[in-house]
């Protein structure tokens, strides 16, 4: 009796160690779908940019403001939206280890999409440029604010909000520092 009580006790002991995490993911890409037309795939990455295939199962993820149940087998999720027209996309997960965020801006010609990384060094660069440019030739000023504006413009037509605009610098500056 004292061994079958033994032998339970060690078999309870240790299914409840090695039950196995969940497997967290801290980068992604995007790429096309290629089984859907007009669709896009969000790949869970190391850092050196090669799939982690041994991610499989459910995970949040929040894209453009909306949150989405992702259902990822073999380090790949499908994201079943049509991209109708060029816009951009951020894409945030959040696990038990962190935040990781990311701006793509997903180029649309004929039927093909080319999702692009976006970096925050970019959004912080460009419009510290002109404004550089606009400072030093004083002549162009009034040539820098119509550039910013239809920078502006743009970006907020493609569905870069402002508030999107500095939480994408805010994420990236936070990872900066934090790694």
């Amino acid at each position: 009796m004292k061994r079958i009580l033994y032998a339970l006790m060690l078999v309870l002991l240790s299914v409840s160690i090695s039950r196995a995490d969940k497997v967290s993911i801290k980068q992604f890409i995007v790429k096309e779908n290629p089984f859907a037309r007009q669709e896009i795939a969000i790949v869970a990455t190391d850092t050196a940019k090669q799939i982690q295939e041994n991610i499989s199962g459910h995970y949040t993820f929040t894209i453009n403001g909306f949150e989405n149940d992702l259902l990822f087998q073999n380090g790949t999720a499908f994201y079943r939206h049509k991209v109708n027209r060029s816009a951009f996309m951020f894409i945030k997960h959040r696990n038990e280890s962190g935040t990781y965020s990311t701006l793509f801006y997903v180029y649309k010609h004929g039927d093909k999409l080319s999702p692009i990384h976006i970096s925050w060094v970019w959004l912080i660069a460009i419009p510290l440029i002109i404004v550089f440019a606009g400072y030093l030739f004083k002549r162009f000023i009034v040539i820098a604010v119509i550039i910013i504006i239809l920078w502006m413009y743009f970006n907020h037509n493609n569905g870069l909000s402002l508030s999107t605009f500095f939480e994408s610098i805010f994420e990236g500056i936070k990872y900066a520092i934090t790694g």
